[in-house]
């Protein structure tokens, strides 16, 4: 089996968000059913990079009340902007230390934690804030070195130094699948970030929650779900096709738009 191309058409009004919001649910369940989960164990977060602060206001009328961001800058000036909307703010990209208050400022959630020298950042930022941050640790799992995210070898040694952080609460583990139409490369990915939380919840700190995978976007989160994702990263099949796609395959031939 191969994920075939998609093409999703730009929503630009809030029953349209709504629309797409209900078809991505419908594909959650019916990806759950096909696992034999229950379908309240995976969270949709809607992911809104490049979208701009009017669609962002439709998709907050159509239901969307947390949204990721890739970039930080980008995610502070939209928090700001839309401070009378009721938006718990994701950070799922890569961050440099020097960005860490902006994080520590305004985000409920950082899923890109890949180093200490981010942790310690984090760590002081939030002390002055007198704020904690829920946090995922970031894994590359497909080897590939345009990614971010730890080796999966150096997990292990990284998470046990995670407790002397006490201002970031861990959650989980994220990574993002290689992109390729070979569902079974894609599968792998995500196969190996459950199986490496498998282990590492046997050896984990006491009282470190690593029970969440975040993984799936747009065109895997099927394939991620049947995996064991309890977050999915979905952006372009909720608000449409952008110039920097976040995927760009269906998880099944001729899946609905």
């Amino acid at each position: 089996m191969s994920l075939a191309p998609a093409d999703w058409p730009v929503a630009q009004s809030v029953e349209q968000i709504a629309a797409n919001l209900a078809n991505v649910r419908q594909r959650i369940a019916s990806a759950c059913a096909r696992a034999g989960r229950d379908p309240a164990s995976v969270r949709l977060l809607p992911v809104s990079k490049t979208v701009d602060e009017a669609r962002i206001r439709m998709a907050v009328a159509a239901g969307c009340h947390e949204l990721g961001e890739n970039k930080v800058q980008e995610a502070q000036r939209k928090a700001e902007a839309m401070a009378d909307l009721d938006v718990h703010w994701s950070v799922i990209g890569h961050l440099q230390t020097n960005k860490a208050r902006y994080v520590a400022r305004f985000a409920s959630e950082f899923q890109a934690l890949d180093s200490l020298r981010v942790a310690e950042a984090l760590q002081q930022r939030l002390l002055l804030e007198d704020r904690t941050l829920d946090v995922f640790v970031q894994v590359n799992t497909s080897a590939e070195p345009s990614k971010y995210g730890l080796e999966p070898t150096a997990v292990a040694d990284f998470v046990q130094q995670l407790p002397a952080f006490d201002r970031l609460r861990v959650r989980g583990l994220m990574t993002l699948a290689i992109f390729t139409p070979e569902v079974e490369r894609v599968r792998a990915c995500f196969v190996r970030l459950r199986e490496l939380r498998d282990q590492l919840q046997q050896t984990a700190p006491a009282g470190l929650d690593l029970s969440q995978l975040s993984m799936g976007m747009s065109g895997d989160f099927e394939v991620a779900i049947e995996e064991g994702a309890t977050v999915v990263r979905v952006g372009q099949a909720i608000f449409g096709a952008r110039s920097t796609p976040d995927s760009f395959y269906w998880p099944t031939p001729g899946a609905p738009a």
